[in-house]
């Protein structure tokens, strides 16, 4: 085995003897010297060297995450996993979210299954109890090609093995049956399963895809594991809730205070009940303690027999193990004490002999800087592996090419981590220059010899060195300041749409119909009309009016998405409210269509500045951004460039939630136009919005001589009179401000480009201000609000629109708990996240109130400082207090939705929604969003009045918000709105009133014939075609058993417009439905012939006694060619009627429906012949 990374250290003596050590199994071993960097490098060592399973423990959870990461971007054959630590919360939580549970054990699959994996975790994460592995392995269901299964009982395991049946499978934990097929979304896999039955022997196991829900690939065999970490029987509930009960007495007994009395009893009387009916509880860990012990394991029990547990300084693991405890006791009885936790609740908190007794057994290897063997733990044998810190250069290359050619003096072998390839070519080319050779190596497998000097395109956070080995591994970050992740492989993303479709209809929505109007959504209906079954859309319009729509003409509706603080208002069928409303509309789309249009046609006309391409030092400032950047900041960039290197005027907004990275794109485009000598000026709308960007620029611009200046409220006089006179002379080349920078007396020597931030939130006033500004310069305007893709298609050659939509790779989900308003909880969370440096952010949406909410606050978590801010304020007061809190002066933030937009602290990592049943569900989704911004682990508390019945609506909306993964449909929901919000914010507050008159889609479908229409497209109106043929043609419930699954589908048969789509949707109804009944089939050719009908301008087909009638708009759309074809091909059985009621009358024998759809392709292809020989013509 040849790695560059390990070779030489495996070549020291005392590495070798180490190694004898262990394969005499003489444990526990001690080794020191190593210091705090090297733990990464040994772990990857004895992993790949003795190919076994390698456990890391490190005292701090946040160590344990970041060796994870860092030997991951350290080697591309390093096999690492880092175990979260569980969350204990003794809370009744109606709802959290367990996308940490999954991950536990998905690696706990991976244990069990002796992988050789590195893990890394922290020491108090071998006190978490979970499932015992002897049932774990006797839970796990293993399925291949030859296995029978019995469907009643696979089902009922799945519920036990904490799996949830759900009627569409779209998250880990979920299961659904349909007939014969049963999809599962295992933890241990990456998509998931669906299970083809044969009445009980499994005919396939194919993989699938979450959002399309089509297969993926074949499978020959799956493992389905457990979906929670305790799994429990229905008699081992009863004796929780016996022992609960008991204790239960026992408290209430001995306790003197009846208002904790009742506070105990109101929490564990419902825990004891649902165990006594055998349901599962949101939260286990309120049952922990007096859970058997023969089910309960550790982390412990799985690793592997021959697998080294490297302990990393043993003495800190201990100090930290009793700090915890000392935090937990006090935790514990400070919750026993308000009724919330009982007696035996108290024995949960671990000490240090735990830890001793759990590893006992195991192949333990101390690390420690320090000669100084433990006695828990007392060494058979001791080796000193001797290393030190890289040396620092801090972008002194100078001095770093001074060492390397010491290095190579000495006969070192010298491995240098570039971060990307990028760097690593510039730095060959840099030290070759500089008269060192150096050897560029794409892995890690190859060997290097003394006095060699290589560069690999991998990551390191510092780096360190063998003296005894003459080895030196040196990182980007000790040579530049920063270092820079090699691109990790990205799971490829799903083609992005509109976040929410007619397959989300409920009963009770509201759609608009475009001859109709808005009505309320009724269900589907079938109807028997002279025997033939056929399913119709039952709508409610004012009064008794009722539509019954034929499924196939769908697509003659939309979901009514507005905004959703407003119910719309329904119409009355055929009403001239509807019919004026929606003219009006269409009217003044067209308007504004033609405005962009000219618009958009008049600056590509002006001359502006043409930018150079790309220099050097572009790149090099480009290259020090230290994350990676996601495909969507790429592709802004190009788009943006593009533009900047056009003659004429850049004018590009770019679209991305916060922190999405939308200022580090912002601020290349700067640089970019610094570099031909032109000034930038960065437009935002808040003075703490210009500090929070300007902060940012003098980081980034760092290392490069670009001047910065700020106008803002914070400069004092002196500052913004000295930065406007050098705004004058040219000697600042980027000048961030507020409005202040739209002012007379702010002159620009050379402005070359113009980055406006939120420009919906400037007045009027200063909007004609930036008119003047932005007439002959670039300019480049960012929106935090997402936009529709629908809005961005329709918009193209009018409007010049770039979009980030994906968040950066390292976020880590946000942990959300749904719960009663509890005060023991509000105050846990908030000291939680205070103790850890972390601030906090309390919203709390009554103005009138918050003050006192505030103080109430205040009284219960004295130990934390708080401020208020809200939308009433000042904008100075509001300012002041921001800064504080920005600087982290304050704790606890207690605030309106005023934080909802433009706020990015990434030191705020915990958010405690008051009363989040009151909230929209985008404004839950935004808020949710403000923390997590890091990757570091964050925390949001959705709270609502204890004993309050919510209302079925806030109810929904509470249960989707804990689905607020990408999955989820409350995330959809939420999107949208929020779209909603965005297209009404680029199109402009007029625009948004006619987008709640007639709702998105149909203002979509306006918007776009407008553009088309103004470009001059001629643009035909579609026909509605009615196809009314004597078959069957439904979804029966049988076939689709859940209405939002068969109305998905319907309007997917709705939309077909050729035999691909056709055989495309046969492939994903096996797929997902398996065999497809005679009146689906009927439906999809139906729904064919209507849309090649209507395209031909047929507007009915009628069957009638022996025969069919085609109806058409005119006789002009009967040509010759077609009476011609048609009459040599039906002879006397065909019979044309070219009236003012054209129509062809067709006897026809038998098997009408094919021999309808031939009929119609013939009339198609005729028309399409004629067509071409047309073009030809002209």
């Amino acid at each position: 085995m040849r790695d560059v990374l390990i070779d030489p250290l495996m070549n020291l003596d005392s590495y070798k003897k180490l190694n004898e050590s262990i394969v005499k199994k003489e444990f526990p071993i001690m080794i020191h010297g190593l210091i705090e960097e090297n733990i990464l490098h040994l772990a990857y060592a004895l992993n790949r060297h003795l190919d076994r399973q390698i456990i890391v423990i490190t005292a701090e959870e946040t160590n344990a995450r970041k060796l994870a990461e860092d030997i991951r971007a350290m080697s591309s054959h390093a096999d690492v996993e880092y175990f979260p630590k569980k969350e204990m919360i003794f809370y009744d939580i109606e709802a959290l979210s367990n996308q940490t549970t999954h991950e536990r054990l998905r690696i706990l699959y991976r244990l069990v299954n002796n992988e050789k994996i590195i893990l890394t975790l922290s020491a108090q994460s071998l006190f978490d109890i979970i499932i015992k592995r002897e049932v774990f392995e006797n839970t796990t269901i293993t399925l291949d090609l030859n296995s029978t299964v019995e469907l009643n009982s696979l089902q009922n395991k799945l519920v036990q093995m904490g799996y949830e049946r759900v009627n569409l499978v779209e998250g880990k934990g979920q299961f659904s049956i349909r007939g014969g097929i049963v999809d599962v979304y295992s933890p241990n896999y990456s998509n998931p399963l669906r299970i083809e039955l044969f009445d009980d022997e499994i005919d396939s196991i194919r993989y699938f895809d979450v959002l399309s829900q089509r297969t993926i690939n074949n499978l020959e065999k799956i493992q389905i594991i457990p979906s929670k970490e305790i799994i429990l029987s229905k008699s081992q509930k009863k004796n929780i809730a016996e022992n609960l009960k008991k204790d239960l007495s026992k408290y209430t007994s001995k306790s003197k205070n009846l208002r904790i009395s009742e506070i105990a009893l109101n929490k564990f009387n419902p825990i004891i009940e649902s165990l006594n009916e055998n349901n599962d509880l949101a939260n286990l860990d309120l049952i922990l303690p007096y859970i058997d012990e023969n089910i309960k394991g550790n982390l412990a029990d799985y690793f592997d027999l021959d697998s080294i547990v490297l302990i990393d300084e043993i003495k800190s693991i201990e100090e930290k193990i009793k700090v915890n405890k000392d935090i937990s006791n006090s935790n514990l009885l400070e919750l026993f004490e308000t009724g919330e936790v009982l007696q035996t609740h108290l024995n949960l908190s671990c000490d240090y002999s735990k830890f001793v007794k759990v590893l006992k057994d195991k192949n333990i290897i101390t690390k420690s800087f320090f000669l100084k063997p433990d006695d828990d733990f007392p060494p058979k044998a001791i080796y000193q592996i001797s290393a030190k810190q890289a040396s620092f250069y801090a972008n002194n290359f100078n001095f770093f090419v001074e060492d390397l050619k010491r290095y190579m003096y000495r006969g070192y072998k010298t491995l240098i981590f570039s971060g990307t390839i990028e760097r690593a070519n510039r730095l060959k080319t840099q030290l070759n220059d500089a008269s060192i050779n150096v050897t560029l190596i794409g892995d890690e497998n190859n060997l290097i010899q003394s006095s060699q000097v290589f560069i690999i395109p991998r990551s390191l956070e510092k780096g360190f060195e063998y003296e005894n080995a003459k080895f030196t591994l040196i990182s980007d970050k000790d040579i530049l300041g920063n270092n820079k992740r090699a691109k990790k492989a990205r799971k490829k993303k799903t083609k992005s749409s509109d976040a929410i479709s007619l397959g989300d209809l409920n009963e009770g929505d509201y759609v608009v119909h475009e001859n109709h109007g808005i009505g309320q959504y009724l269900g589907i209906v079938q109807l028997d009309v002279d025997g033939v079954k056929k399913d119709y859309l039952s709508i409610a319009y004012r009064g008794k009016d009722k539509l019954y729509l034929p499924i196939e003409q769908m697509n003659m509706i939309q979901k009514y998405v507005g905004n959703d603080a407003n119910l719309p208002k329904v119409n009355s069928l055929d009403s001239i409210e509807w019919v004026k409303k929606r003219n009006k509309t269409k009217k003044a789309i067209e308007e504004m269509a033609k405005d962009l249009v000219e618009l958009y046609a008049k600056r590509e006309n002006i001359e502006g500045y043409a930018f150079s391409p790309d220099t050097p030092w572009q790149k090099e400032f480009e290259d020090s951004f230290p994350y990676e950047e996601t495909e969507g900041q790429l592709r802004a960039i190009e788009e943006i460039k593009a533009d900047m290197e056009k003659k004429r005027p850049m004018d590009r907004l770019l679209c991305g939630d916060v922190g999405y990275g939308k200022t580090e794109v912002a601020l290349r485009a700067a640089f970019k136009a610094v570099m031909d000598g032109k000034q930038v000026a960065i437009l935002v709308p808040t003075t703490i919005l210009a500090q929070q960007h300007y902060n940012t620029a003098i980081e980034r611009f760092s290392d490069f001589p670009v001047k910065i200046g700020i106008l803002s409220r914070f400069s004092s006089t002196k500052t913004i009179q000295n930065t406007l006179s050098m705004i004058r002379k040219g000697s600042v080349d980027i000048v961030i401000g507020t409005h202040r920078l739209l002012s007379k007396d702010v002159v620009f020597k050379d402005l070359g480009l113009l980055i406006i931030d939120e420009e919906q939130r400037f007045g009027v006033k200063h909007k004609e201000a930036l008119k003047k500004l932005k007439e002959n310069v670039d300019c480049l305007t960012l929106s935090a609000t997402p936009i529709p893709r629908t809005l961005n298609m329709s918009l193209i050659g009018i409007r010049d629109m770039s979009i980030i939509d994906e968040p950066p790779e390292e976020r880590y989900p946000v942990q959300t708990y749904v719960s009663e308003l509890n005060k023991s909880l509000i105050r846990e969370a908030i000291l939680k996240e205070v103790s850890r440096g972390g601030q906090v952010y309390y919203v709390y949406n009554r103005v009138e109130s918050i003050d006192k909410m505030a103080y109430e606050l205040e009284q219960l978590v004295p130990e934390a400082s708080f401020s208020v801010a809200h939308g009433q304020m000042t904008e100075r007061q509001l300012e002041n207090v921001m800064i504080d809190f920005i600087n982290n002066e304050v704790d606890v933030l207690v605030c309106t939705t005023i934080i909802e937009t433009g706020m990015d602290i990434q030191n705020v990592n915990t958010i405690i929604i008051h009363d989040a049943d009151k909230f929209g569900l985008s404004q839950l989704y935004q808020l949710r969003g403000r923390v997590g911004r890091t990757n570091r682990l964050a925390y949001a508390y959705l709270m609502y009045q204890r004993d309050k019945v919510l209302s079925e609506v806030a109810q929904k909306r509470l249960k989707a918000i804990k689905d607020f993964t990408e999955f989820g449909a409350g995330f959809k929901i939420a999107m949208r709105d929020l779209e909603i919000r965005g297209a009404g914010n680029l199109l402009g507050l007029s625009q948004h009133g006619h987008i709640e008159n007639i709702g998105y889609d149909l203002y979509i479908k306006y918007l776009q014939e407008a553009v088309q229409r103004v470009r001059g497209v001629n643009v035909i109106e579609k026909i509605d075609t009615t196809v009314d043929l004597k078959l069957d043609a439904y979804i029966s419930s049988f076939y689709i058993e859940e209405e939002e699954q068969r109305i998905e589908i319907y309007r997917k048969i709705s939309s077909v417009e050729n035999k691909e789509d056709i055989e495309e949707l046969t492939d994903e109804l096996i797929d997902r439905f398996g065999d497809i009944p005679k009146p689906v089939l009927n439906l999809m050719t139906i729904s064919y012939i209507r849309y090649l009908a209507s395209k031909n301008n047929i507007i009915s087909i009628q069957q009638i006694d022996r025969g069919i009638k085609v109806n058409f708009v005119n006789a002009n759309n009967i040509s010759l060619d077609i009476i011609s074809f048609l009459t040599d091909k039906y002879k006397n059985n065909i019979l044309f009627s070219l009236t003012k009621d054209a129509n062809i009358t067709i006897r026809l024998k038998n098997d009408i429906l094919n021999a309808t759809l031939e009929l119609i392709e013939i009339i198609d292809m005729l028309n399409n012949n004629q067509k071409i020989a047309e073009e030809v013509i002209i």
